[in-house]
C-alpha cells in the first residue's frame, strides 16, 4: 500500500464527495490555485467542473452565506476558507445562524453546511495571518468541530463531516501537509460516532493534543520512551461536542497530564482538558499537578528568530513532559 500525504489525503476526500454525492459541491476563494489550497484541491474544477468546485469573488461573507442557503435547500456545500483569520468575516453566518437553526425548529431543519478552515502560521506571516482559533467555535453548541490530525482523518474526517446534518467546522493545519501513512480507500464515517482516539499506550503520562499539537505529542512519545518514559498519546479529533471519557480514564491510570495546544493558553481547548480532569479524576489519583503547553498570550510575530521561540516544538513538549514525570538525564526522581 502506497504512502498518502495529509494533502493529498484531503484531496481524496473531496473526490470520494463530488464523485457519489451529486449534492455536494464547494465553493471559495483560491480553489483553484495551489498557492491558496495547496496540494488538496489540485485540478478538481478540471474533474468534476467550475459549477462544483466554485472559485468566488474575496468575500468570506457572502461565500459562507450562500453555501448556508444551499445547505437550508438541501445541498451539502462546502466553504473553503484558505485562513482562519478571514473566516471571522463570516462568524454571523456561523454562530448566530448555521448553529442554531436546528434547536430553533426543533430539530426539524438540517443544515448539512461544511465549512473548512485553513491554518496557516510561520514563515513570518504575522499576527493577522497566523491564527487558529478553533477554541473560540468549540464554544459554540450547535456547531460541530473536528480537526485531523493524521491523513486518514484529514480524508475520512472531511467526508463524514460533509455527510453530517449539522454545520460542522473542519479544522486543518498545512503544517501538516507533508506528513505521510498508509491509508486504504476512503470510509464514509458517522460523524456523531467519533471522538478523541488513542493512538499510543504507555503508562507513565497521559500526552493531549488535537490536530499539529497531535502530531507534536506523537513524535515527542516516541523520544520519550527512548528514557524509558512511557506515554499514552491521545489525539482529541473532535472538539465539539467534546467527549472526555478516554482522557479521564487515561489520567486515572497515567496520573499524569500534558495537555499540547496551538492556540493561547487563556480561555483554549488546553484549558478545557485540564478543567475536565480537574473536575472528574479523583486528586488521589494524580501524581503530579496536570500542566498545558500552548502559545504565549500575544499575538504572532512576523520575525523568524522570534517564531522558533514562539511556537511549541516537539523539544518543548519532550522537555515539558520529562519534568512531569519527573525524569532527569536516564533517572527519575
Amino acid at each position: 500500500m502506497a504512502l498518502t500525504s495529509y494533502g493529498v489525503a484531503i484531496r481524496e476526500g473531496f473526490e470520494h464527495l463530488l464523485s457519489y454525492h451529486p449534492k455536494v459541491f464547494t465553493i471559495g476563494q483560491g480553489l483553484w490555485s495551489p498557492w491558496y489550497v495547496g496540494n488538496t484541491m489540485t485540478d478538481l474544477e478540471q474533474q468534476f467542473g467550475k459549477a462544483r468546485v466554485i472559485d468566488t469573488p474575496v468575500s468570506e461573507l457572502a461565500t459562507t452565506g450562500a453555501a448556508l442557503g444551499a445547505a437550508l435547500c438541501g445541498y451539502r456545500p462546502i466553504v473553503i476558507h484558505p485562513r482562519v483569520d478571514f473566516m471571522l468575516l463570516a462568524v454571523d453566518q456561523l454562530v448566530t445562524q448555521a448553529a442554531k437553526w436546528r434547536y430553533m425548529f426543533g430539530g426539524d431543519v438540517a443544515v448539512p453546511l461544511t465549512v473548512r478552515a485553513i491554518i496557516n502560521r510561520g514563515g513570518e506571516q504575522g499576527a493577522q495571518h497566523s491564527q487558529a482559533l478553533h477554541s473560540w467555535f468549540a464554544h459554540i453548541p450547535g456547531l460541530r468541530v473536528v480537526m485531523p490530525a493524521s491523513a486518514r482523518d484529514a480524508r475520512d474526517l472531511l467526508i463524514a463531516s460533509v455527510l453530517c446534518d449539522d454545520p460542522v467546522l473542519y479544522v486543518d493545519d498545512r503544517w501538516l501537509y507533508g506528513i505521510e501513512e498508509e491509508i486504504g480507500p476512503p470510509v464514509e464515517l458517522d460523524l456523531a460516532w467519533e471522538g478523541p482516539k488513542l493512538t499510543r499506550s504507555g503508562g507513565d503520562l497521559t500526552l493531549v493534543g488535537a490536530g499539529h499539537s497531535a502530531w507534536l505529542c506523537s513524535e515527542a512519545a516516541r523520544a520519550l520512551a527512548e528514557d524509558g518514559v512511557s506515554c499514552d498519546v491521545i489525539d482529541v479529533r473532535v472538539l465539539n461536542p467534546f467527549d472526555a471519557t478516554l482522557i479521564l480514564d487515561s489520567v486515572k491510570r497515567t496520573g499524569r497530564l500534558l495537555a499540547v495546544d496551538g492556540d493561547w493558553a487563556t480561555c483554549g481547548f488546553a484549558a478545557e482538558i485540564l478543567a475536565r480532569v480537574a473536575e472528574e479524576v479523583p486528586p488521589s489519583l494524580l501524581r503530579a499537578p496536570s500542566r498545558r503547553l500552548t502559545l504565549p498570550d500575544a499575538p504572532a510575530p512576523t520575525s523568524g528568530p522570534l517564531e522558533r521561540s514562539y511556537y511549541t516544538t516537539v523539544g518543548d513538549v519532550i522537555a515539558a513532559a520529562r519534568q512531569i514525570a519527573g525524569v532527569r538525564g536516564d533517572s527519575w526522581e
